[in-house]
C-alpha cells in the first residue's frame, strides 16, 4: 500500500503555509522534528526546492519509511535517529548552523496506531509495549508491573488526566502478582470491571490510562518541555516554529513557552524598555487553531489537533 493511502498528514496545508515565508529562499533549512512517515516532510521538499530537510524520529521504523518516501530528493534530507528535543545535535549531524523552519507534529504516529503489534491501541490485543523507540528499555508491562500503588495513580491522575487513577491503580497492585498484565486486552478488560457502569457510558474506560501509559514510557512531556526551548534558541530571525499537539496536556506545554518567548522580560516600572527585554518571538496564530469540519471528516484523527505557530523577530542573527 502506498504511504499517502495509510498516513493523511494532519492540516498539511496550513503548516506548510505558516512555514512558507520562512523557507522561501536559499540556504534554508527546515527541522521536521517528529518525521513519522514523511507526509508533511514531502510537501515541504516539494514546495520549497532550495530547502535542506532535517527529519528527527526515535522510532526506527518510521526513519526507514521517510527516508524510502523522501529518496526522490537525494541528499536534500538528512535523517537523525533521536528524540526530538535533540535540536543541536540533529543540527551538527546535517552540518548545518541556521535553522529557519521547524515543525512538530506530536502524540503517537499513525504509524505506531495502525500497528497492532506495537501495543498502543486499547482496540486490538497486543503485547504491552508502547515504546516509541524499540531499543530503550521500559515498556508499559514494566510499568504495570514493577511500579507501586501511588507512582501508577500519579501517572494516571497527571498524564490521563483520570478520576479513577487511584481506584485503577489499587486494582492493578491488588491482582497482578495473580495474574501478570502482558497484553492490551488483559489490562483493557481489568480497566473494564473496575470502572462504574455510569462512568462507562461516558467514553471508553481505557483510553485515558493508556494515553498515562504512553506517555509514561516515551517521557514525551518531559522531552517536549526541553525541545520547545530548544527550538525556540535554535532558530534564525524571520525563521517560524509550527507546532500541533494533541491532548490539552501538551498544548499546556506549548502555550505557556511560546509566551514566554512573545512577551517582555522587563522588570515592572522600568521607564525604557532595554532591548535584550524585549519579546524574541511574535504570535502567528490567535490562541489554538483547530482543524476544520471538513478536514476531520476527511481524517478523523485530526479531530482534537490544537495548533500553535510563531515566528522569531529579534536575536539569533545568522
Amino acid at each position: 500500500m502506498a504511504h499517502n493511502d495509510i498516513h493523511t498528514p494532519v492540516l498539511l496545508d496550513r503548516c506548510v503555509n505558516l512555514l512558507a515565508p520562512a523557507l522561501d529562499g536559499p540556504g534554508r533549512v527546515v527541522i521536521d522534528a517528529t518525521l513519522g512517515m514523511g507526509g508533511h516532510s514531502e510537501a515541504l521538499l516539494d514546495r520549497f526546492p532550495d530547502v535542506h530537510l532535517i527529519g528527527i524520529d526515535r522510532d526506527a521504523d518510521a526513519l526507514q519509511i521517510a527516508e524510502e518516501r523522501l529518496a526522490p530528493f537525494g541528499d536534500r534530507a538528512t535523517f537523525v535517529k533521536t528524540e526530538y528535543d535533540d535540536i543541536v545535535g540533529a543540527l551538527e549531524v546535517a552540518k548545518v548552523e541556521r535553522l529557519d523552519g521547524i515543525l512538530f507534529d506530536l502524540g503517537v504516529s499513525s504509524l505506531q496506531l495502525d500497528r497492532a503489534e506495537r501495543g498502543f491501541s486499547y482496540s486490538q490485543d497486543a503485547p504491552l509495549d508502547m515504546r516509541m523507540d524499540a531499543d530503550s528499555e521500559l515498556t508499559a508491562e514494566k510499568v504495570l508491573a514493577t511500579y507501586s500503588e501511588a507512582d501508577l495513580r500519579r501517572i494516571f491522575h497527571r498524564y490521563g488526566e483520570e478520576k479513577l487513577a487511584g481506584r485503577f491503580a489499587r486494582t492493578i497492585v491488588d491482582t497482578r502478582d495473580e495474574q501478570p498484565l502482558r497484553t492490551s486486552a488483559q489490562l483493557v478488560q481489568l480497566i473494564d470491571k473496575a470502572t462504574p457502569a455510569a462512568v462507562r457510558r461516558s467514553g471508553h474506560p481505557a483510553k485515558r490510562v493508556f494515553q498515562a501509559l504512553r506517555i509514561e514510557v516515551n517521557r514525551e512531556l518531559a522531552v517536549l518541555e526541553s525541545a520547545i526551548p530548544s527550538a525556540l534558541d535554535a532558530i534564525a530571525v524571520g525563521g517560524r516554529i509550527v507546532v500541533m499537539s494533541y491532548q490539552s496536556l501538551e498544548d499546556r506545554i506549548v502555550k505557556r513557552a511560546f509566551h514566554a518567548a512573545s512577551q517582555s522580560s522587563a522588570p515592572a516600572g522600568l521607564p525604557v524598555e532595554l532591548p535584550e527585554h524585549q519579546a524574541k518571538f511574535e504570535l502567528l496564530t490567535r490562541g489554538a487553531e483547530r482543524a476544520s469540519e471538513t478536514e476531520i471528516a476527511a481524517n478523523p484523527r485530526a479531530t482534537p489537533v490544537r495548533l500553535r505557530a510563531a515566528e522569531r523577530i529579534r536575536g539569533k542573527k545568522l
